[in-house]
């Protein structure tokens, strides 16, 4: 996850920070006309070194547009979706060559948001946030639908699902307002391939969305309960720094990482400004007839963990985060315990990760770098980075 703001501001994004108040976005109330490479920063310092010891091998790196989400298909293509936030890239769900080239998908047309196809907002990718490969190999992209998070596109967002041995729409799941509100943000998704299902996070107001994949079916859950706020008094930081905008506030996102256990039993998430991980079943979210209140007894708060973006599970059952705050990827072992699995600088704001072939990937996406924490001025000094690693034992 990582929010920006409006397609006509000349920074580049402006990050998470519209997910509190869409309000806060100005400037552009249409989607705009496709536009070239947004300008450099103009407080760039030098880019962080690797350090010799370093597992992380770049797979990507690209300066401009920013692009946020990770997946990698069962024939080893990396996918990465570039949101429209302060900028409007050509290619907003993209393949990513070796040599750094961008190619749109599933093709230029679905690409393509301006006001020619303004009227079809269901077939085009309007803000893609999240781009996920299910057990079966089939690829799924979130889309919030929300340019600039000024509010959501009506009848933009959706929940996409892709055969990438064919490259074509084979689902098309549009989310209701009454599920995903014109404040809300989807923002990450797991399938459940065994009871088909699709479990998402919603940053805007702060809720579970859950989608029966057979009826399309989608039901918002626990909207604003605590669990899924974050918190505003924990002053949490990068590099140091407090996350505080311009007017004062400090950072507060909501519900944001979500990881679905091996076995689908629980479904874990936390509001990326939160040190607490919280899980549910997985069977009570798929029982129409329980209440939120019912829900809400059945949460288990399952104690202290850093604060984090991405969240993911491996096959043993290890919930490795994106720990921003340091830098880092840790993970959280079965039993609870908390393990750095690399720190390297290069890792600023490390965002969302894809496991595939033993190894893991993940991206940066420079959160704390732009205007929004940094009193207009944008300090992003390295490539927007998509690294992988071998997964650790």
């Amino acid at each position: 996850m990582a929010l920006s703001f409006p397609l006509c501001s000349v920074s580049r994004l402006a990050a998470v920070t519209s997910l509190l108040a869409l309000g806060l976005a100005a400037g552009c109330s249409s989607p705009a006309a496709d536009s070239g490479t947004a300008p450099a920063d103009s407080a760039a310092a030098a880019a962080p070194k690797a350090p010799a010891a370093s597992p992380l091998q770049v797979v990507a790196a690209l300066r401009e547009p920013q692009f946020v989400g990770v997946a990698v298909t069962p024939d080893g293509r990396v996918f990465a979706v570039f949101p429209r936030w302060d900028n409007n890239p050509v290619a907003a769900v993209a393949i990513i060559g070796a040599d750094n080239s961008v190619q749109p998908y599933p093709d230029a047309d679905w690409c393509a948001w301006n006001e020619t196809v303004r009227n079809e907002p269901q077939k085009h990718w309007i803000c893609p946030q999240s781009v996920y490969v299910d057990k079966t190999g089939m690829l799924w992209v979130l889309d919030p639908a929300s340019p600039g998070l000024k509010g959501t596109v009506p009848g933009g967002p959706k929940l996409v699902k892709i055969d990438p041995k064919t490259d074509k729409v084979v689902q098309n799941i549009s989310i209701p307002e009454s599920v995903a509100s014109r404040k809300s943000y989807l923002n990450d998704v797991r399938i459940d391939t065994q009871n088909n299902y699709a479990y998402l996070t919603e940053s805007g107001v702060g809720s579970l969305v859950v989608v029966d994949l057979k009826s399309g079916k989608a039901r918002r859950l626990l909207a604003m309960h605590p669990s899924m706020m974050g918190d505003t008094t924990l002053n949490i930081k990068a590099d140091g720094h407090e996350m505080i905008d311009a007017t004062g506030k400090h950072a507060r996102f909501n519900a944001d990482g979500i990881a679905l256990s091996q076995d689908r039993q629980y479904l874990y998430w936390k509001p990326l400004t939160s040190y607490t991980l919280f899980r549910i079943k997985t069977a009570a979210l798929r029982n129409p007839a329980l209440s939120d209140a019912q829900l809400a007894q059945q949460i288990e708060d399952l104690g202290k963990v850093p604060a984090c973006d991405g969240m993911e599970i491996d096959a043993n059952d290890n919930l490795y985060m994106t720990a921003f705050e340091n830098h880092s990827i840790v993970r959280r072992t079965p039993a609870g315990k908390i393990e750095t699995v690399v720190q390297d600088p290069r890792l600023e704001w490390p965002d969302t990760f894809a496991f595939a072939d033993g190894s893991l990937y993940v991206t940066t996406s420079a959160i704390h770098k732009t205007p929004t924490w940094n009193k207009g001025v944008g300090k992003q000094d390295q490539p927007y980075y998509i690294f992988k690693m071998a997964l650790p034992r």
